[in-house]
């Protein structure tokens, strides 16, 4: 519920102030008087779009403030989806900067106008004469008889059924688009996966051909070149080593003279023994080397099929190759699978359709059940609010169709007049007419479920005599579920509220100002009393005052 509410710089409004109770508040004031700027006020704290015209001194900015007791809504889980700091008694600021810039606030957290507008649903709820056609709609007349059914598990239990169905069917549709798609590539990927897996590919292979390939391919060059190596070394007498072997047996006989000598000498005994093993290592070499034509060719042929697979798949290395092979294995082995996993979806919506259709049948039997006690539940009150052949005709018929909310259409059909024909609200119910309706509907709403603040601005228009007592009497009835604010012109509703606030124009220092205050019992009794008889009040008009307030 709206507790307190502060605004600055807002058209007329200077600044204001104000506490509110719960249970009923009324509101008056003259036509012009600033109503409207109070309701502006509460858009603009609920999310709608700001107007730099709004600002009162265009050099300052706007603060609109509103303190709110939510403890009762349940929004704990809204709040952590909007990662927003919970308190049990919730602050909203919005601010319209000279700039033009609108800036919102919950908890002093920054917020988007869309979150700021979906708390705003949940906290206040405004409701005039130009605002009643919601009644008219069909999801509204589901949401009152839903409140009476008290089907409201079963309705979330249903609400979820729905969205798995929807998701089910999505993916067997994505599922079975992907069939079509994949079967039209699958042979072609299955060519080219056996293709590759044939190959047997292995890291680095080329690289490993190459060099053998290199080495078959130039075996005589080889031969004929280290076997002249191995001649220049190992020659007698003209030999590399044997001329080596003198210049160290010279050297080691004359070492011992000088410690440059000696360090000469093992150099070349160093070189000696180096000159050694390269040349039993190209012994070696040359031993190995073997003609094998026939492998030369297997070599040729594998780098062949290596290279016409990296062509094809235009890359330039085996890895590559290797996963190109993971993807289409992939590929092939998820076309393979589809129809089982088709198979296994199509079983599960099944399922799931069995199981709505069991949830379904079971909201449908709550509604049937609530429907009759909805209708004279209203009837009842619109007979008492001046609407006395009032009546409803009203059925619920179940559909093969999965709905948001069910398997059924609510057909909800109104006459206002005896032997009247019965028909669509939007068509057959007067402006007048459907403020009542609504009305009476928030009134059986307030017995069965948590609404929020209602705020009734001139609902009442056109009313008069003992239908504005009932309507009176009706607010105050709903005002022990629930806080009602309540914008009127009609003295038995004005008289009826806990506490009355006044909205009145006011000149200081050449500039008018809208103010709102709360009455004492002795400003009631004038402002009411002004309300029947207008500014010139007599002592009848005075008397009638204090009946109203008397009679609470």
């Amino acid at each position: 519920m709206l507790r307190g509410l502060s605004i600055k710089n807002f058209a007329l409004i200077e600044q204001l102030q104000v506490s509110f109770d719960a249970d009923l508040i009324t509101i008056t004031g003259e036509t012009g008087a600033g109503k409207s700027l109070l309701l502006g006020a509460l858009g603009l704290l609920l999310g709608k779009r700001a107007d730099l015209s709004s600002i009162k001194d265009s050099s300052q900015k706007c603060v609109i403030e509103g303190i709110f007791d939510v403890k009762k809504y349940n929004l704990i889980s809204f709040f952590e989806e909007e990662a927003l700091d919970y308190e049990d008694q919730t602050i909203i600021r919005r601010e319209i900067l000279p700039s033009g810039k609108s800036r919102a606030f919950i908890n002093d957290t920054p917020v988007t106008l869309s979150s700021l507008a979906s708390l705003g649903v949940r906290l206040i709820d405004i409701h005039s004469q130009h605002q009643t056609l919601e009644i008219t709609t069909n999801d509204f007349q589901f949401e009152v008889l839903d409140a009476l059914a008290s089907a409201d598990r079963q309705i979330q239990s249903y609400k979820r059924g729905l969205g798995l169905l929807k998701e089910k069917k999505k993916e067997v549709s994505t599922l079975i688009e992907n069939q079509e798609k994949f079967n039209k590539e699958y042979d072609y990927n299955s060519f080219l996966l056996q293709e590759l897996e044939e190959a047997k590919l292995k890291p680095r292979e080329i690289k490993e051909l190459e060099e053998q390939y290199e080495k078959l391919n130039n075996i005589e060059e080889i031969q004929e070149r280290l076997s002249g190596s191995v001649a220049i070394v190992s020659s007698e007498e003209i030999g590399v080593a044997d001329q080596l072997n003198t210049v160290k047996n010279n050297l080691s006989k004359i070492e011992s003279y000088s410690g440059s000598l000696q360090e000469l000498s093992k150099r070349i005994q160093s070189i000696y023994i180096e000159l050694d093993d390269v040349s039993n290592t190209l012994l070696d070499e040359l031993e190995k080397l073997e003609a094998d034509p026939e492998r030369l060719e297997q070599i040729s042929q594998r780098l062949q099929l290596l290279h016409n697979l990296q062509t094809k798949h235009n890359v330039s290395s085996i890895e590559e190759l290797v996963l190109i092979t993971d993807s289409l294995r992939e590929k092939v082995s998820a076309t393979e699978s589809l129809s089982e996993d088709i198979e296994r979806l199509n079983k599960e919506i099944s399922i799931t359709e069995s199981q709505l259709d069991e949830v379904a049948k079971t909201i449908h039997k709550k509604r049937n059940k609530a429907l009759p006690q909805l209708i004279k539940e209203l009837e009842v009150i619109l007979k008492a609010l001046g609407m006395p052949n009032a009546s409803f005709q009203a059925s619920l018929e179940l559909q093969e169709k999965y709905l948001v909310n069910g398997k059924e259409v609510l057909t909800f059909l109104f006459s206002a007049n005896k032997g009247g024909t019965y028909g669509q609200l939007k068509k057959v119910a007067s402006g007048g007419e459907l403020s009542r309706i609504m009305i009476a509907v928030k009134s059986v709403l307030s017995r069965y479920t948590h609404l929020p603040t209602i705020i009734f601005d001139e609902i009442d228009t056109g009313v008069s005599g003992e239908v504005a007592h009932k309507m009176a009497d009706l607010m105050m009835s709903m005002s022990k579920n629930l806080q009602v604010f309540s914008i009127t012109h009609l003295p038995q509703i004005a008289a009826n509220g806990q506490n009355h606030y006044k909205v009145y124009k006011e000149d200081v220092k050449n500039t008018t100002i809208t103010r709102l205050k709360l009455l004492d019992e002795k400003e009631r009794v004038k402002e009411i009393a002004e309300m029947i008889g207008g500014k010139n009040i007599s002592d009848s008009a005075i008397t009638h005052a204090k009946s109203l307030l008397g009679s609470r």
